[in-house]
This record gives structure tokens, sequence and C-alpha cells, in this order.
């Protein structure tokens, strides 16, 4: 059973990056696209969480990690997708800190968010 869960946790990663591609996030580009892009692709991948409800959370990371169960690679994944959308400016930033500090807290250094951090 616990392979399973892990299985399906680095599944949801992996369809995050899948989105980021189509996004064009991962071409070196800076991509422009909205929320509504993205909950667009989020819909045709079939991801087991919907971007409105995370996005109403009072602490959206804490409930990607405690109630998703999303692995350190798909927050990551998470949060470069939102930081590259046309969300507003403060609310990536809070959500950049909030990722930051939950994954450098484990020993995860993501070069990835902290390079968006000096933006």
């Amino acid at each position: 059973m616990e392979d399973y869960i892990l299985r399906e946790i680095d599944r949801i990663g992996e369809m995050l990056l899948m989105i980021a591609r189509r996004l064009g996030l991962l071409d070196g580009d800076t991509p422009d696209y909205s929320l509504t892009d993205i909950k667009d692709q989020f819909d045709k991948a079939g991801l087991p969480f919907s971007l409105d409800a995370v996005l109403q959370q009072e602490n959206p990371v804490r409930y990607l990690v405690e109630k998703v169960k999303i692995s350190d690679h798909g927050l990551e994944a998470f949060i470069d997708i939102l930081f590259h959308s046309n969300m507003e400016e403060d609310r990536k930033a809070v959500l950049l800190k909030d990722a930051l500090a939950y994954l450098d807290g484990k020993g995860y250094f993501s070069f990835r968010l902290h390079s968006l951090r000096s933006r």
C-alpha cells in the first residue's frame, strides 16, 4: 500500500511537469499565461485537486503537503507554474516564501525557486 501511495505522489509531480511543458515553462523562455490557462491544463491532466480549492486555503503550501500529499518535486513545479502566471505579485511572493520555508526546512534546496526569489 505504501508503494502505491508513493507512486501516486510522484505521479502528481510528473503531471505538474507535463503541464509546465505545455504552458511553455520549461522551454527556457519566460511564459505569460493566466490562471484560467492553468486551471484548463489541470483539468485536462486530471489532477486530483482543484486549483481553486488550493488557492482558497489559508496556507496553500500546507494544504498541498498535508492533504494532497504532494511531493517536494511536485510542490516545486506547482509554485513555478503559478509564479509565471498573471496571479497578483503579492500572492506569488507569499506562496514562494511559504514553499521555500517548507522545502528548505526539509533540506530540499530548490535552485529553481530560489532563483525566482531574486527576480
